[in-house]
Formats: structure tokens, C-alpha cells, sequence
């Protein structure tokens, strides 16, 4: 048998999630635009950061590495390939669960925008800059490289300061997911009281 959240008994009758969920998505227009649009396109302000992370990570590690070769072939999957990421994890994760009616706890909603924020949004972009611009090193020869065994301590000096500098990132991504996904279950609560009130219209009129 399908859960129903107290929320959807509210009106009277229990609603199966899918049905539920369809009126989720019909009461959705009737919202004002401004929660329109931060939970249309709220998951692209966060993902358009996610990339100029990774941008910016990328120029660091450069710096660094004294990388000065292929720099477009480097920036783009710097900024792409977080973009995407950080999007899609967010719709899947946050967006869609709630306006389909499978997701209805705060504290999770909030939890899960903090989560992608923080390691979709900042650490993934940045743990990907290392890779992507050491490869560039060794094939340019731009930085000494490590002797055998010393890999991962190499690895890990380079990063230390580019870490270190990317802590505001880091912080700010996660304050902003936290933010969006509180605004977004905001406009979930919204939904679902524009969707009790359309119920109980249809049980009065019954």
C-alpha cells in the first residue's frame, strides 16, 4: 500500500503519491513568480558557481604546476564538467523528490542542499583541477616531478595552498545550497497548501 504524509490527508482523504504528485505539478503555476523561478533556475545559480569553483581551482593549480599550455582545452571541462554535475545532483537530490511528493522532512531537504553544495559544488571541482593539470605538467614538463613512491605526498603539498584558498568557496557553496533548498521546501509548503485547498474544494463539491 502507498505512504501518504500527513500533509496529504489534511484534506479529508488519503492521495496516492502519484496523484498527489500530479497536483503538485498543476498547482505549480499557480505560485508567485519570483518562487517560480528561484526553483526553476536556482539549480543553475549553483551550478554556474560549481563552474567558476572549478575555474578558478584550475588557474591555481596552474600557478602551481607553472602550467601555461593548453589553457581552453583545460578551462572547459574545469567549467563544464561541474556545471552538469552540480545540476543534475541538485534536481535529483532536492527539485524533483519534492515536487513529486517523495520528500517532505526540512531537515533532509536542507541537509541535501548543504551536501551538494559543498561536494558537488566545490570540493568535486576542485579535487578535479589536480588531476586535470598535473597530467598537463608531466606532459609538458612544467614542475619537477616526484620520485616514485612520493606521489601522494607530492600530490599533496601542491594542493595544501590551493586548499587554503578555496575555504571560502567551499563555505559559500554550502551556505548557498543550505539557502536553496530552504527556499525551495518553502515553495514545496506552498505547493501543498495550494494543493489541500484544491482538495478540499473537490470534496465539498463532491
Amino acid at each position: 500500500m502507498t505512504e501518504v504524509s500527513p500533509k496529504e490527508r489534511l484534506a479529508g482523504k488519503p492521495l496516492k503519491r502519484e496523484v498527489f504528485a500530479e497536483m503538485l505539478a498543476m498547482n505549480f503555476e499557480k505560485l508567485p513568480d519570483i518562487d517560480k523561478s528561484l526553483y526553476l533556475y536556482g539549480s543553475f545559480y549553483l551550478a554556474g558557481n560549481s563552474a567558476f569553483v572549478g575555474l578558478i581551482a584550475n588557474s591555481l593549480y596552474r600557478r602551481s604546476l607553472n602550467v601555461s599550455q593548453a589553457g581552453i582545452s583545460a578551462m572547459l571541462p574545469m567549467a563544464v564538467m561541474p556545471f552538469m554535475t552540480t545540476y543534475a545532483l541538485y534536481n535529483a537530490t532536492v527539485s524533483t523528490p519534492l515536487l513529486s511528493g517523495s520528500v517532505n522532512c526540512p531537515t533532509c531537504v536542507l541537509l541535501r542542499g548543504a551536501l551538494v553544495g559543498a561536494l558537488s559544488g566545490a570540493v568535486y571541482p576542485i579535487a578535479l583541477a589536480l588531476p586535470l593539470n598535473f597530467g598537463l605538467a608531466v606532459r609538458y614538463r612544467t614542475a619537477p616531478m616526484p620520485e616514485k613512491g612520493n606521489l601522494p605526498r607530492y600530490w599533496l603539498d601542491v594542493s595544501r595552498p590551493v586548499w587554503r584558498r578555496m575555504r571560502a568557496a567551499v563555505l559559500l557553496q554550502t551556505l548557498f545550497g543550505t539557502y536553496l533548498g530552504s527556499r525551495d521546501f518553502e515553495t514545496y509548503g506552498k505547493l501543498v497548501q495550494l494543493t489541500v485547498g484544491s482538495r478540499t474544494e473537490e470534496l465539498e463539491l463532491d
